[in-house]
């Protein structure tokens, strides 16, 4: 049976979002199908994950790549927030952040110019 949680907004509203049930025990005073709260707000959990993916971006571009892609699940979860998923079919959401490195001033005076 799919297991509910209530995430707080920041603006004062909240998400309801479905997440997997925890194996294990279930306890007679939380069964499944019940709402339970959060213990982050949406944006708050959210904000980690895209910590992460700052850190990964930063990563990649001291490779110097003309484009970067970063490309991953998001799960959410009652305890941890948001989590990166194992993989994107397992995520709640998933995101795709893309950068294409803007020509430098170098790279212009090297180009003809067209006239």
């Amino acid at each position: 049976m799919p297991e509910f949680v209530r995430f707080p907004l920041a603006d004062g509203g909240s998400v309801v979002v479905e997440v997997e049930p925890e194996p294990g025990l279930e306890h007679a005073s939380a069964p499944s199908g019940v709402l339970r709260k959060a213990t982050t707000t949406f944006e708050h959990a959210l904000d980690e994950v895209r910590a992460a993916a700052t850190a990964a971006l930063s990563r990649f571009r001291e490779m110097g790549p003309d484009e970067v892609e970063l490309k991953f699940g998001v799960k959410l979860d009652a305890q941890a927030g948001a989590v990166i998923a194992r993989t994107g079919l397992q995520g709640q959401f998933e995101v795709k952040l893309k950068w294409i490195r803007e020509p430098s001033t170098e790279d212009e005076a090297e180009e003809p110019d067209p006239r």
